[in-house]
């Protein structure tokens, strides 16, 4: 699959050619291996940003999972904020460099 343009960061620079197959294609170029929980919380993160329009950070998203913070981070292993947006072609989130 050719991928859509992404920024030097790894994001879509066209938030509306992102789809299932394309986050999927992006973390297998970036050799980032995506389980059905990962990416159920990119869905969930998608949910979000089309309710309130925004990335939320960290502790909201937790919260909106109903899942410890703690646990997010462990299930990522870094901060779970970028990879989440990134794959699930949404914006990058403020305070991320």
């Amino acid at each position: 699959m050719d991928l859509p343009e992404r920024d030097g960061d790894g994001y879509l620079t066209d938030m509306g050619e992102w789809t299932e197959e394309v986050g999927r294609a992006m973390a297998d170029a970036d050799q980032y291996e995506l389980d059905d929980t990962k990416w159920a919380q990119i869905l969930k993160a998608r949910e979000y940003f089309d309710e309130f329009g925004s990335v939320p950070p960290i502790r909201k998203f937790a919260k909106y999972l109903e899942e410890d913070q703690q646990a997010v981070f462990k299930l990522w292993m870094t901060g779970p904020m970028k990879p989440i947006t990134k794959y699930g072609g949404l914006p990058k989130p403020t305070g991320c460099v």
